[in-house]
Formats: structure tokens, sequence, C-alpha cells
């Protein structure tokens, strides 16, 4: 019976010393719905401004990485890099870097943003959404 609990403890312990390994592309960054003009041209200047937002933030947290992956859920591990703690230390680098830069984008179209011509701010979330539809097709050139 000790030598069971013993057993236990051990797995358990090492379990959570174990830290699962981050995503290269975060899971929350997806486009859940793509628009055409006429749908766009409806909405309200403040919702588009949300939208291009989440357009960039898509754009910049994907399109660095599409040399690994296109898709969440895709880890170092997955791709056959070694669970180093130099690697580990570069992508939580990369991903703050990331992080930060994104701030700092959305801070300054917080302030610029709304002086933009609706009709170009319908054809920029327009030409990010088709950028973003081209990941679907970026296996095709493998």
């Amino acid at each position: 019976m000790l030598i069971i609990v013993v057993l236990l403890f051990t797995t358990a312990s090492i379990a959570q010393k174990r830290k699962s390994q981050p995503s290269i592309i975060s899971g929350d960054v997806a486009i859940s719905k793509y628009h055409d003009r006429e749908e766009l041209e409806k909405m309200h200047k403040g919702s588009l401004l949300q939208l291009y937002n989440k357009r960039i933030e898509v754009i910049i947290r994907i399109l660095p990485n599409i040399a690994f992956a296109t898709k969440p859920g895709v880890t170092m591990a997955s791709l056959g890099i070694p669970d180093t703690k130099e690697n580990r230390a570069a992508l939580e680098d990369n991903m703050e870097a990331t992080t930060t830069y994104f701030e700092n984008t959305v801070q300054f179209q917080k302030i610029v943003l709304p002086y933009s011509d609706k009709n170009d701010l319908i054809s920029a979330i327009l030409f990010y959404e088709e950028t973003l539809k081209a990941l679907h097709t970026y296996e095709d050139f493998n």
C-alpha cells in the first residue's frame, strides 16, 4: 500500500512540474465570419473599427508564423523542435513581442483610425479578409 501511495505522489508531482507547451499560434486568434462590401456598408463606423482591429490582430499573430503553422494548436514539439530552455524562451519572447506590438498598434488605431474614411476602412477590412482567406490555400504551395 505504501508503494502505491509513493508512486501516486511521485507521478502527481512530476505531472505538475511539466508545463504544457504553448501553441505557436494562440487558440483565440481566428476569424469566425467573413463579410462582403454590402454587409459592411450597413455597419456603423464603431463596429467597423472593431472589426478592422480584430483582422489586424489575426494578421499580426498568424502571418509571421506561417512557415510553422497556419492554425492554432501546433507546438514546437509537434514540429520536431527540441524542447529546450533556449527554444522555450525564444517562443515566449516572440509571443510577448507580438502582444506588445499588437497593443501598441491598437492604441495608435484608437487615436487615428476614427478619422479614416468609412469606404477606405471597408476596403481595408475586405483586403485583410481576402488575405486571411488565402491562409486556407497555403498548403497548396507545399
